[in-house]
């Protein structure tokens, strides 16, 4: 390894006078408020290629992520496509709450069960059912396989079913009639799995050419899961590739939800509800619940997180949104994991322009760290952030950044597609917009839903608009430059990791003439870069 330069006692004393860590940095520029393009950070003597950096962040003691990039919980934004393809990049997806209660479950399902490690509950048949039986299920819901474990009515193994028989001209034959018997499935006891049970199930299909089915079943016999060798191959690929899927403990992907704080009729919390609501999503398997609210600082709010906490005490809680050190302490006592900071930034929210309120992202995330470290909280920053180089900027004083306009045009947006003189466009729109407040999130910026619905005089004030985002193409193009203009940020300072990334930071104020030479000029540009 090549030595570090001398350093010179009076060009680091030289530097120390224009280039600050944030906490010098930012008590000086006190009162003002600044955001992204008000600062730059300085360069310091480095040995990192971008290559070799890890953007590894936790949200809590229970939940890593390879990516630090959270998708926004707007219903133009995440949906279950948006949330898979959030943790197959090693992020995570928020799944929206301007659903029905029902659908938003339905929705976090469709995530964990993208891609299976072990299928712990296979669909099976029954030997006494005929092939007519089995094709009719797999009509009725669209499955799109066609091989079935075959049990009794124990459990019991007693067959595979297998999909070449699967067909019309067969229907009247009984299953037990075209099934494999069972001396001939291939199984593994549960206790043969070890601990690493993807590489048991891989060393298996490597040892058993042509076998795409291996079932686990117990000490009984009793059928207990499945594996498939195209999941198989699907999961050990992502280890080999330097894309690392965000993924639980049972090797399902990782995915979040979102909650508002609704009341009943009289006013009151409505806790049977947001219990209710919070528990079905646990049973599908969600590894973070976020009560998102436009004012996180308020009883409300509050009351929800402390709710959650005591009836989950181990699930990591995201609660939001804030601006001061204050709102951190608040919501780090009722329980929150994480804490979202942003009170109008978002380029379709106009909470600062409508009710006078907000502060500039940076000092707002700075204040608002100093709090969090001493809590022992995470910090995320949600919104205002435009390019690569604001996402580094972000992490010097968060954990996480959550981004919404920049991934409302991918493919896997739910936004409405609409055509414009030839160009595709989609839907994007403010969770404080008068439209997606009569969907469902008024609660969220302190209305009734019912006020935002109706069609007569109503006191309700817009926090949000509506607007069009030029289709991007897929979320996998869209986040690759953006990842590598972070990388490229901590290969700048010097820094291996997120951690090394915030101890290593130093700031300066620009004025108006550095952001015009921050940007290209004076040319007449053919290609535009959207890191």
């Amino acid at each position: 390894m090549s030595a570090s330069p001398k350093k010179s006692r009076e060009a680091a004393a030289d530097d120390a006078q224009f280039y600050l860590p944030a906490g010098t940095f930012f008590p000086s520029q006190a009162p003002t408020a600044l955001t992204y393009d008000d600062v730059s950070l300085a360069t310091l003597y480095s040995e990192v290629l971008p290559r070799e950096t890890r953007l590894d962040t936790t949200l809590s003691d229970a939940l890593a992520l390879p990516m630090p990039i959270i998708s926004a919980d707007m219903d133009t934004v995440t949906e279950s496509a948006m949330a898979i393809g959030m943790a197959l990049n090693g992020g995570l997806g928020l799944i929206h709450y301007n659903l029905g209660e029902g659908e938003q479950v339905r929705e976090v399902e469709r995530v964990k069960f993208h891609v299976h490690g072990l299928i712990p509950d296979p669909i099976r048949v029954s030997p006494e059912q005929t092939i007519e039986d089995v094709l009719r299920r797999v009509e009725d819901k669209r499955f799109s396989f066609r091989t079935f474990p075959v049990v009794d009515e124990k459990g019991v193994l007693v067959g595979l079913l297998p999909g070449r028989v699967v067909k019309e001209r067969y229907r009247t034959k009984k299953v037990a009639e075209a099934m494999a018997p069972r001396a001939e499935v291939y199984t593994l006891k549960e206790k043969e799995l070890g601990k690493n049970p993807i590489a048991t199930a891989d060393k298996f299909f490597n040892e058993h050419l042509g076998i795409h089915k291996l079932l686990v079943v117990d000490d009984k016999d009793r059928l207990r899961g499945l594996f498939t060798l195209s999941d198989i191959e699907r999961i050990t690929e992502e280890a080999r590739a330097n894309v690392r899927p965000a993924r639980d403990s049972k090797f399902r992907l990782v995915c979040g939800a979102a909650l508002s704080a609704p009341r009943t009729a009289a006013g009151e919390l409505d806790r049977d509800r947001i219990i209710a609501q919070a528990a079905a999503l646990v049973e599908a398997g969600v590894d973070a619940l976020a009560v998102s609210t436009a004012h996180g600082h308020t009883l409300g709010v509050g009351q929800t997180v402390r709710l959650l906490r005591e009836q989950f005490p181990n699930l990591t809680l995201i609660a939001g949104n804030v601006t001061s050190g204050e709102g951190v302490a608040f919501l780090a006592e009722a329980g929150a994991s994480a804490i979202k900071i942003g009170q109008g930034p978002g380029s379709i929210c106009t909470t600062r322009m409508v009710a006078g309120v907000g502060i500039p992202q940076l000092t707002a995330l700075y204040v608002s760290s100093l709090e969090a470290k001493r809590r022992g909280v995470r910090v995320i920053a949600d919104g205002g952030i435009t390019k690569s180089g604001d996402i580094v900027k972000a992490l010097t004083l968060s954990d996480a950044v959550i981004l919404g306009g920049l991934l409302a045009g991918c493919r896997e947006a739910p936004g409405e597609i609409i055509e414009i003189d030839g160009k595709f466009y989609k839907q994007y729109r403010g969770m404080g917009s008068l439209s997606a407040m009569k969907a469902g999130s008024a609660a969220r910026y302190g209305h009734e839903k019912s006020r935002a619905s109706s069609a007569g005089p109503q006191k309700i004030a817009a926090e949000g608009i509506e607007a069009l985002k030029e289709i991007a193409g897929s979320l996998d193009a869209v986040l690759a430059p953006l990842l590598g203009g972070l990388q490229s940020g901590l290969g700048y300072l010097g820094a291996h990791n997120l951690s090394e990334l915030r101890t290593n930071a130093r700031f300066a104020r620009v004025t108006a003439a550095g952001m015009k030479e921050a940007a290209p000029h004076d040319v007449i540009e053919v290609k535009t870069s959207k890191a």
